[in-house]
């Protein structure tokens, strides 16, 4: 080896050594600091979701700041509570809307309820719903306390809740109304909402989709992609339905404990075998790990939700909403990310 390459070898080491070395380097970015808006209790998608939050928390990914519920049913908060505390974080904020949408129990938050020999299956402190503070105060109060351009949310259900928040006047909690807290803390907004392709239907036809968390409250929807004063991103039912959950995992993965509240909730809501679509889990995974290419993402536009439901987006260069694409390579590589976060035990196991 001449000396010259011997120079230009040890430079490069020296480089790469230094560039490992730096503290941008050997430390991670801060946690993404999330707030989870879900209609719980509709679907099971909903709870394999929290099971991916509390994984990438216990990574040191994100932090859950609040849980905020647009199922209008008593048992939804308490079960919300089961499984934050099942992974050992109990105190995190719980609030309920009260809008009499979707009131019913559901297949699978009676799982709150339930005991054996007289104690709790799951242990939990909040009993119902009716003892949770509003979904509005909650959100109020953890936007209050962030840094600004901090906080990021998923909304899996329907806009109630964060469309009531827009609407909320200046208060003890904070002397900024609803639309100013969220401009100034709000960094980003992912919604499960809205069809932006057609979907085949049990024919092989394919028909423009009015999806479920955008018709269960068309007026907050559509409030909701007129005046939301910060970046959108559309995870539309064609991307869940395309991510179907391995029921084999249900069945082989959460073993490591007698119960546990993610399997039980699956098997309650739709036995095996049965693969469920992801929807709900996709806009997690895409505000905590923006850059691992789990999804592609549309040019900006505007979406805009019609009268009857329907979801439309036309590109504009002034936009402020994108929505999810998957090709593939991504099905492969997102299914497995899920699979295996959403099964991922507590640490430490309990």
């Amino acid at each position: 080896m001449s000396q010259k390459t011997f120079g230009s070898l040890a430079f490069a080491i020296t480089f790469c050594f230094g560039l490992l070395s730096s503290p941008a380097m050997l430390h991670a970015d801060q946690p993404v600091q999330l707030i989870f808006d879900t209609d719980l209790g509709n679907d099971v998608d909903d709870a394999l979701a929290m099971g991916v939050i509390h994984a990438l928390q216990s990574r040191g990914e994100c932090e859950l700041l609040a849980v905020t519920i647009t199922k209008d049913h008593e048992l939804a908060a308490p079960f919300a509570d089961v499984i934050n505390t099942f992974y050992g974080r109990g105190d995190i904020p719980i609030g309920v809307c009260r809008s009499d949408v979707t009131n019913g129990e559901g297949r699978f938050n009676g799982l709150a309820a339930i005991q054996d020999n007289g104690k709790d299956r799951y242990p939990h402190d909040l009993r119902s719903g009716k003892d949770a503070p509003d979904a509005v105060d909650v959100l109020r109060r953890t936007l209050a306390k962030a840094e600004d351009s901090s906080v990021v949310i998923a909304q899996v259900g329907f806009s109630t809740n964060l469309v009531n928040l827009l609407d909320s006047p200046a208060d003890n909690t904070s002397p900024l109304t609803g639309v100013e807290l969220v401009k100034k803390k709000v960094a980003k907004l992912s919604v499960m909402a809205g069809a932006f392709t057609q979907i085949m239907n049990n024919k092989g036809q394919p028909y423009d989709h009015k999806e479920y968390n955008v018709v269960k409250d068309i007026p907050a929807a559509q409030k909701l992609a007129k005046e939301w004063p910060t970046p959108i991103l559309w995870s539309g039912y064609e991307i869940g339905i395309a991510l179907r959950y391995p029921h084999e995992s249900i069945e082989q993965d959460y073993g490591y404990v007698e119960h546990h509240p993610l399997a039980e909730a699956y098997i309650a809501y739709n036995p095996p075998p049965h693969d469920r679509p992801t929807w709900d889990l996709t806009c997690v995974l895409q505000l905590v790990r923006p850059t691992r290419d789990y999804f592609g993402l549309t040019s900006v536009g505007k979406v805009t939700v019609a009268d009857d439901g329907l979801t439309t987006f036309e590109e504009n260069a002034d936009g402020r909403d994108q929505y999810f694409t998957l090709n593939d390579e991504q099905i492969a590589r997102t299914l497995e990310a899920l699979q295996l976060l959403s099964s991922e035990p507590p640490h430490p196991v309990h």
